[in-house]
């Protein structure tokens, strides 16, 4: 007791030290102190009124609208608990056939995905592709999903001397038999040769044509291919003709008897408010994990059962510091509760199309700085949310709770702070971690939290459903992807200076530096080298001769170093033009 009256004393005497030897500061802070800390005791706000059940006055005349009281009137019969088990069993019954007729009346081995190609980047395909042998002779049908146009390249790629990304990866079929070299891909082909929708997906038919010359580009179909004049040992061609049966994409069929079922959950049938937030979380997870963004085709169920049932947990946690505040206070509106959580909840839900526009991916920095109006996009989406988080602020201050939120989310900050330090790993704020940040912040029974809740409850049942829970610290790889890993590039020794155009290309040979001793202590023993964006020498010499190449056609040339018979990064391309002209490649890998 006298220990506590001390401290009190002491802070008693600090205060008035302080204010008299600085009293501006000290009255603007402590009134800025003051406003934060918001109303003692604390308060709650009240219940929103219904704005579809108010009068409206406007140049004298008074509109009445009683929209939600007439709602829960005539809808009350359908509230009774056998009614909403046949809704339930309906709907459950409903989404099974749909979900049969999507994945199972087709053999597994059909389904392909929107980037499935023939043909690996740079070696992936190994020594003159031999890994992805046979070239020809060999046809298969196989049926694409919905929405490919807009599944593109997140890496740069390197056709010939041309460097592509953000688009689908087509090369050729301008030519009169719409031939494609393999590393195409063959949905977005599908789309572009006019064979199936982009809105509902189809089956198609592949036949593997083997070596080809002089991929002419086309643009049709909103996409559009690029060029290739060299050789290149596979490709293929697409037909109507297939054996397969159930080809439609039915995840619009899933969307609207999703939405369906939301809006009646909503208005007609009005379980409690827990009810029916379990019945978002797990309508949006599975349309997420079975339709829109499955992780394979068909689905992994196992996959998705190991996400969902984390999920799960989760979501009771997100009920308990959010939803649980806000739902159940629109009550009185049902139909206004509708349209302030469906279209944001659908909208999060389907951030994969919703987001689509937007020139950022992963969320750091070399994905911002790659990407054309990434930084642009960023500082966009960085004052939208400003804003609306200095609303949600105030709304919060109202309350009370301010300094008690402030002190979560300030502790919070500081263990992502020291989370981005750690050695060896990068952090990455995925979206469905986002929702979990803003979330509890919400959790206020006012119109704009409804927004907030319904959106980013949505983005994280897709983040989870589509990805599941992937860490917030990852490695430079995992982040790279297909991309270069930032491993050493070796030179080529050959160029514009020494190379001699008046020697026949038959007796030309190319030459590389050799592997410095200290690349060598670090496991780096080979060369890699891609003529014409194929694998054709893997070992330990230092030259290439170019004797079997055709003198006719521009050739392509990039080089890589070898760890343990794996290629790292290959440079850019040196170009050999059909005149004898040399072009060096330029920096950097490729």
């Amino acid at each position: 007791m006298f220990a506590t009256e001390s401290s009190a004393r002491k802070r008693s005497l600090l205060r008035r030290s302080l204010k008299a030897r600085f009293p501006y500061l000290y009255g603007k802070s402590s009134r800025a102190l003051t406003y934060m800390r918001g109303p003692r005791p604390k308060i709650d706000l009240p219940t929103p009124i219904p704005s579809l059940d108010r009068s409206y006055t406007f140049k004298g005349h008074t509109i009445t609208l009683a929209i939600e009281s007439t709602t829960l009137r005539w809808t009350r019969p359908f509230t009774s608990y056998p009614l909403f088990a046949i809704f339930v069993i309906v709907y459950i019954v409903s989404s099974v056939f749909i979900i049969r007729s999507q994945w199972y009346l087709i053999p597994a081995s059909s389904f392909v995905g929107c980037t499935s190609v023939f043909w690996t980047e740079n070696a992936g395909c190994g020594l003159n592709g031999e890994l992805c042998a046979p070239f020809s002779n060999d046809s298969f049908s196989f049926r694409c999903p919905a929405q490919c146009s807009s599944v593109v390249l997140q890496n740069p790629r390197i056709i010939g001397d041309l460097e592509v990304n953000f688009v689908p990866l087509l090369v050729g079929g301008g030519d009169g038999q719409r031939t494609y070299r393999a590393d195409s891909f063959l949905c977005a082909s599908a789309i572009q040769a006019g064979f199936i929708k982009d809105s509902t997906g189809g089956c198609v038919t592949v036949n593997l044509v083997g070596q080809f010359t002089d991929y002419l580009p086309i643009a049709s179909f909103g996409l559009s291919s690029v060029d290739f004049t060299p050789s290149f040992p596979m490709s293929y061609r697409l037909t109507t003709d297939n054996t397969l049966g159930q080809c439609t994409d039915l995840r619009n069929v899933a969307l609207a008897v999703n939405i369906l079922a939301t809006c009646l959950l909503f208005v007609v049938f009005r379980p409690k408010p827990i009810v029916l937030y379990w019945f978002l979380v797990c309508i949006g997870f599975w349309y997420v994990a079975l339709f829109s963004q499955p992780q394979q085709e068909p689905p992994p169920l196992d996959v998705a059962f190991g996400a969902f049932l984390p999920t799960l947990l989760v979501g009771y946690g997100l009920w308990r510091v959010s939803w649980r505040f806000t739902l159940p206070a629109f009550a009185n509106a049902p139909f206004e509760a509708m349209i302030w959580y469906l279209a944001p909840y659908w909208a999060g839900v389907l951030t994969n199309l919703t987001t689509a526009n937007i020139p950022i991916d992963q969320l750091t920095t070399a994905d911002i700085t790659q990407q054309p109006g990434g930084l642009t996009a960023l500082i966009i989406i960085v004052l939208i949310v400003l804003v609306l988080v200095l609303n949600q602020v105030h709304v919060i201050r109202k309350t009370g709770w301010l300094p008690w939120y402030l002190g979560w989310y300030v502790s919070g900050g500081l263990v992502a702070l020291a989370l981005a330090f750690f050695p060896g790993l990068q952090f990455r704020l995925h979206h469905y971690i986002i929702s979990l940040v803003l979330l509890p912040g919400t959790g206020f029974p006012t119109r704009l939290s409804a927004i907030y809740q319904g959106f980013l409850l949505g983005m994280f049942l897709n983040g989870v459903a589509a990805f599941g829970f992937a860490s917030i610290l990852q490695t430079a790889a995992d982040l790279a992807a297909d991309g270069p890993t930032g491993s050493p590039l070796p030179d080529f020794v050959t160029n514009s200076a020494t190379y001699d155009p008046s020697v026949p290309l038959g007796n030309q040979t190319i030459f590389w530096s050799s592997i410095p001793s200290a690349l060598i202590t670090e496991g780096w023993n080979g060369f890699s080298l891609l003529v014409d964006d194929v694998e054709r020498y893997a070992g330990n010499a230092l030259n290439y001769s170019l004797a079997g190449l055709d003198a006719g056609l521009p050739h392509f040339f990039r080089l890589a170093y070898m760890s343990g018979g794996s290629a790292g990064d290959f440079t850019m391309p040196a170009t050999l033009w059909p005149n004898g002209t040399w072009v060096d490649p330029l920096p950097g890998p490729s």
